[in-house]
């Protein structure tokens, strides 16, 4: 297939455009200010549309087949979500539109952070943040803003070792000293180290749950006890809410902070970089100190509340990511109460139902009851087989490959992640697939450590690529 470069011929265009019927104005622009020809393909319009759609049908996503990317939840992302969020009342609203003028829009974030506050068993939501290290860093911004308010100068951070990448980063940009806390044997924070690390330099701990290797911390409520008689505060990482939702509610179990990743649990998958939601969550103790502005009620009305002297302040141009909350308002008004449950219910039935299909065949992490996933490695696999061996020869069977050497706590790390919306016989049909690679290990190992064969470029050094990436068409130079 020719680069859109190389089917360049000189003078072709995409457009025929009328001649302009008044005289050209260069002089308004100095000469050194007026763009200079640009080194663009020139091609017809049937050529550029050829182009973009060979583009797309390169590209791998929910809608091509499964997506099992552990820790992301790329589940099927419904298309109504998608119709509300191009409702041209939504859709054409600009930012900057009085409020007497935006009350649908206001409206639905009201009743949006009332619907995550309900599921989450928190006090008080902001819908600011734009991902969830965004969320993380607003909730980190609070808990300094809190012991600020209250006299304490707490310089540490603690964050277990199973908890996602992005916490040390976060509360790092805040200033904050992190300590490591080590998993113990079953896959858990372990309550001794806590405890030798615990003191009253510590702020809070960062904690995700399920923790990155699929599991439930059974001791989260003695976790948050002993930050909470320390005077800490206890930060959630709601990436995984996925497997909770409907089920438990992290406010129960003694949570101060959370963040949610509404285009992970609540629709609109992500990928590419966004756009993503990431609201944040709180106790009311520590409401006072939420983003501003805040959407409120009074007499009916609803408008944005600017007047928040304790505030972190704006985390956010305008109003976050509005057309992700819109499609997260319509996924739970679609579901309602029963279905939230379902949704938690199927991802982590589906996820044992798999980690069972392949347990006997690759060597499991964590040998228990997962959440909504699980880890494997290339332990047990022959001949020199690899994780990244795997990955590559899933895509030949038009597989995405699941998350791989994450968590790093784990040699070799498989991350599957199956979500609830995919069904029994994809399922079926990737363990029996898992199966095959292992066995192809066995008796043809060069053919999976060769793989992918299928794809417009076989296996890429991936050391290089990053080392010395080339950003730019070269042509025959």
């Amino acid at each position: 297939m020719k680069l859109i470069f190389e089917k360049s011929v000189k003078g072709r265009k995409a457009v025929q455009l009328p001649k302009l019927d008044v005289p050209e104005q260069n002089f308004l622009l100095p000469n050194e200010m007026l763009r200079q020809e640009l080194d663009l393909p020139e091609v017809s319009e049937f050529d550029v549309v050829r182009h973009y759609t060979a583009l797309s049908r390169r590209n791998f996503g929910v809608d091509n087949g499964f997506y099992p990317l552990g820790s992301c939840t790329m589940k099927y992302n419904p298309r109504i979500n998608e119709d509300a969020a191009r409702i041209p009342g939504f859709a054409q609203l600009h930012p900057l539109t009085p409020e007497e003028f935006s009350q649908g829009a206001l409206q639905l974030m009201y009743e949006l952070e009332q619907y995550l506050k309900e599921i989450m068993g928190m006090d008080a939501f902001t819908l600011q943040p734009a991902a969830g290290s965004h969320g993380e860093l607003a909730g980190i911004m609070i808990v300094k803003k809190y012991f600020e308010s209250i006299g304490e100068k707490r310089a540490k951070i603690l964050i277990p070792d199973s908890a996602h990448g992005t916490n040390p980063a976060s509360a790092a940009l805040c200033g904050f000293e992190c300590l490591e806390v080590k998993s113990n044997g079953g896959g858990e924070v372990d309550l001794g180290d806590l405890r030798a690390k615990l003191d009253k330099s510590v702020a809070a701990i960062m904690i995700t749950n399920p923790n990155t290797t699929g599991l439930f911390e059974t001791k989260i409520r003695e976790i948050t006890d002993f930050m909470h008689e320390n005077g800490s505060l206890v930060y959630m990482d709601g990436a995984n809410l996925n497997a909770l939702v409907g089920i438990a509610r992290p406010g129960d179990f003694g949570i101060d902070i959370l963040h949610s990743n509404l285009h992970k649990t609540f629709s609109t998958p992500h990928g590419g970089g966004g756009p993503g939601a990431g609201p944040v969550g709180v106790k009311k103790s520590l409401e006072r100190f939420l983003p501003k502005p805040r959407v409120m009620l009074k007499d009916g009305k609803y408008y944005l509340e600017k007047n928040l002297p304790d505030s972190i302040g704006r985390v956010r141009a305008f109003y976050g990511n509005f057309g992700i909350l819109v499609r997260a308002y319509a996924y739970i008004r679609s579901n309602g109460w029963e279905g939230i449950r379902a949704i938690g219910e199927n991802a982590v039935l589906n996820a044992n139902y798999l980690l069972a299909k392949l347990k006997d065949h690759y060597d499991v992490a964590r040998d228990r009851i997962c959440m909504h996933e699980f880890v494997l490695t290339d332990k047990n696999l022959a001949n020199g087989v690899t994780t990244l061996d795997v990955a590559k020869r899933l895509i030949d069977f038009g597989f995405y490959a699941p998350t791989i050497y994450f968590p790093m706590i784990v040699h070799g790390a498989i991350m599957i992640e199956p979500t609830e919306t995919e069904s029994k016989e994809t399922m079926d049909e990737f363990a029996e697939t898992m199966i095959r690679i292992k066995e192809e290990a066995e008796k043809e190992p060069e053919t999976v450590k060769a793989a992918p064969f299928t794809t417009p470029v076989s296996r890429l050094d991936g050391v290089l690529a990053a080392r010395k990436p080339v950003l730019k068409y070269v042509g025959n130079e």
